[in-house]
């Protein structure tokens, strides 16, 4: 029994990236496998990891802050989370027969929950990957990347960030639940269906919003106030002029707590909409969605090359090294999608990108000519690539330490 430990989370992003490789190895494996996660203590993590039914472990893990009182945390955690981590890497070599112990590797998505994790591997001598998904990896994933037994990259890693010569760069990494146009049964269902499934007009044209899964207070901030714009409306709404046209609907995820207000902002500027603080299974949205705009986490990235959704992507703005701009850069190159800055403010936002978001919503043709360049991408397959890498490393021909 060959048991991956898979380390990361705090945001759907370190996590949802861990279940599609975790999927694809027990769809790719000839021989059992286990995978179980090790997570932060933050809600969201066991939320996402509850309903996906998935083995896990919380730990006591805590990130790291230039503040006094949240630094003083994460140096007591420290040393309780990579014992936790070492008995959790001696209870699964134990799992196998006598005379064949279980095989473990430590799978690292980075952040703060997977550096202790990384310490506990190397005590233990434990194989570590580390899955980088970011342009410009963090602090945590430069410190993993010197102690890695392999390092995949997401993303096209940015010259001089730590990384080393041997990382592999594969395509981003989706899950299958995030991929549009999958059935319960796999199968092919059309854009059509994906509306009526989230109660829409299967006929209309639908933007999508997202701030990834904790939501983007600025993100909000600016749609609620273009919606009720006299430009927002102007784009939004039918023109008169434009025969057979249907006004846009909208799919947002906010964040915990937003999706109230933003809803009523929608209600006030009389467009249907579907607000939710929180969705799990995306395939639907990612189908239902003709343009999309969202923070440029790597999952958001790679969500929107995989679905070939048109985007317009407002990438963090309190980042120093801007590596959400830097994840987006290759759909940019491409042509799928356009990258603005983030003023915060929602006033500055409606008047910078306003225009952006108006060129978008009124040109199908404009949209057609993104959608090309995402064609031109590529399959999003990270997930396949890197378990059957993993899985080619693990297998008992090649020793590796256990």
């Amino acid at each position: 029994m060959i048991t991956y430990l898979f380390a990361g989370g705090g945001t759907g992003g370190h996590l949802y990236p861990g279940l599609a490789i975790a999927e694809q190895l027990r769809k790719l494996s000839k021989v059992p496998v286990r995978t179980v996660f090790i997570c932060s203590d933050r809600p969201l993590d066991r939320e996402i990891l509850e309903k996906q039914r998935v083995e896990f472990v919380v730990s006591e893990a805590k990130p790291l802050s230039l503040r006094i009182s949240a630094g003083l945390r994460f140096f007591r955690a420290w040393g309780k989370s990579v014992r936790q981590c070492r008995d959790l890497i001696a209870e699964h070599r134990t799992a196998g027969s006598t005379d064949q112990p279980g095989a473990v590797m430590l799978v690292a998505m980075g952040g703060f929950v997977a550096a202790p994790a990384a310490k506990a591997a190397c005590d233990e001598r434990v194989p570590i990957a580390l899955v980088n998904l970011d342009a410009v990896p963090g602090k945590a994933n430069r410190w993993i990347a010197q102690r890695a037994f392999c390092v995949y990259s997401a993303t096209r890693p940015r010259p001089g960030t730590g990384l080393p010569e041997s990382t592999a760069v594969v395509p981003p990494i989706v899950r299958m639940q995030a991929s549009a146009g999958l059935s319960v049964e796999g199968g092919a269902i059309g854009r059509a269906e994906c509306r009526r499934r989230l109660g829409l007009d299967p006929e209309a044209p639908t933007l999508m919003i997202t701030g990834g899964s904790q939501g983007a207070k600025s993100i909000n901030d600016f749609v609620t106030a273009f919606v009720e714009s006299d430009a927002g409306q102007h784009a939004l709404k039918i023109d008169p002029k434009a025969a057979g046209r249907r006004p846009w609907q909208i799919i947002h995820q906010t964040g915990k707590d937003a999706d109230s207000d933003v809803a009523e902002a929608y209600k006030r500027a009389g467009l249907d909409a579907v607000v939710r603080s929180f969705a799990d299974a995306m395939g639907d949205w990612w189908g239902a969605a003709d343009l999309a705009i969202a923070r440029a986490g790597a999952g958001n990235v790679a969500e929107v090359w995989a679905n070939k959704v048109p985007a317009l992507f407002m990438p963090y703005p309190f980042h120093a090294d801007e590596h959400q701009r830097f994840n987006a850069l290759p759909v940019e190159e491409a042509g799928g999608c356009r990258i603005v800055r983030d003023q915060i403010d929602p006033n500055k936002n409606l008047d910078s990108i306003g225009p952006v978001l108006r060129s978008l919503l009124d040109s199908t043709e404009l949209r057609k000519q993104m959608w090309a360049g995402l064609e031109k991408l590529g399959p999003a397959d990270g997930a396949q690539r890197i378990a059957a890498s993993l899985l080619e490393l693990t297998t008992p021909a090649t020793g590796y330490a256990r």
